[in-house]
């Protein structure tokens, strides 16, 4: 029995990583460099290949290589770490504060402070190997796909990769995984079911309120790891009324946003009429903020 609980434990582990991951899957879907290319490189499917037959299992081919490029990223970071090492981690002082940094530096990308960028170099040379025909050039299209969308998505990998990385194993295989999948079904879906497309809703300044949302989250999340470092240290300087003080002025500042009471960099207009689903986001939001209040005086905070 002893034996078999810390094996339900880490299964149990590894299905939250996995659901985690595949809603951030589901989020990176919905940034402005992904989301408008679902509807371009599925018409690009259907009219390059023939007939529809060979559309969709291209588009499937697609979706499969969006699948195993961040299945290696995964098995990569396992790799060099090794499973030990990467639990190892997870208590380490420097381990914590080095991702606090880290999760600020995407927080502040996502809020935008600055655009994350790989070298275009790279893009350039993945999309002369996507511009031939054949599987391969399939391959490199996803691979374009990645790189191009790192702006975007790189903040909820490294995100994801420290989370994992913290239960250690094959959580960072398995949360690439989720991730990939949420990215890659769409893809797949809409070019077996094309009529779908009709229904999906315009590329807009929606698309960067998502984007500022994640930053926030990113911000928020960012302090669990200096307060990781500082359980380990025994320094007391983060204790529970100033975490919850910091998350209240974070939460809050999102709730102010979405009700558009200020504008962000990225963003092209002021909102003065929000959409439904804004304003049901920042009334979820608001409660929380005012949930965590009663906290600063030490009332417990169960959620």
């Amino acid at each position: 029995k002893a034996v078999e609980t810390p094996k339900k434990e880490e299964k149990k582990g590894l299905w939250t990583i996995f659901f985690l991951a595949f809603l951030g899957g589901f989020a990176a879907l919905l940034m402005p460099c992904i989301f408008p290319m679902i509807p371009m490189t599925v018409s690009f499917f259907m009219k390059q290949s023939g007939s529809r037959a060979k559309g969709i299992s291209n588009a499937i081919f697609y979706g499969i290589s969006i699948i195993v490029i961040y299945v290696l990223l995964g098995s990569l970071i396992t790799g060099i770490f090794g499973e030990e090492a990467l639990n190892e981690l997870s208590t380490s002082v420097l381990f914590n504060i080095i991702f606090f940094v880290i999760l600020i530096f995407f927080a502040l990308s996502f809020l935008g402070a600055f655009e994350i960028m790989l070298p275009s170099s790279w893009a350039n040379k993945i999309d002369m190997q996507a511009s031939k025909s054949g599987i391969v050039a399939i391959f490199f299209m996803a691979l374009a796909l990645a790189v191009v969308s790192f702006s975007c998505t790189g903040p909820i990998v490294g995100t994801l990769l420290v989370e994992s990385a913290r239960n250690g194993g094959i959580a960072p295989i398995v949360g690439m995984f989720g991730f990939s999948l949420a990215i890659a079904l769409p893809f797949m879906l809409f070019a077996m079911f094309p009529g779908w497309l009709n229904s999906m809703p315009k590329s807009g300044g929606w698309l960067n309120t998502v984007k500022v949302s994640l930053g926030f989250l990113e911000l928020a999340f960012a302090f669990k790891f200096l307060s990781n470092a500082d359980l380990v240290l025994q320094k007391h300087l983060l204790e529970r009324e100033l975490f919850i003080a910091i998350w209240i002025a974070v939460f809050g500042a999102w709730a102010l946003y979405l009700f558009g009471k200020y504008m962000l960099p990225h963003d092209y207009e002021k909102a003065d009429k929000i959409g439904v689903g804004r304003l049901i986001m920042a009334i979820v939001v608001t409660t929380f903020t005012f949930y965590m209040i009663p906290g600063l005086w030490g009332a417990p905070l169960k959620i």
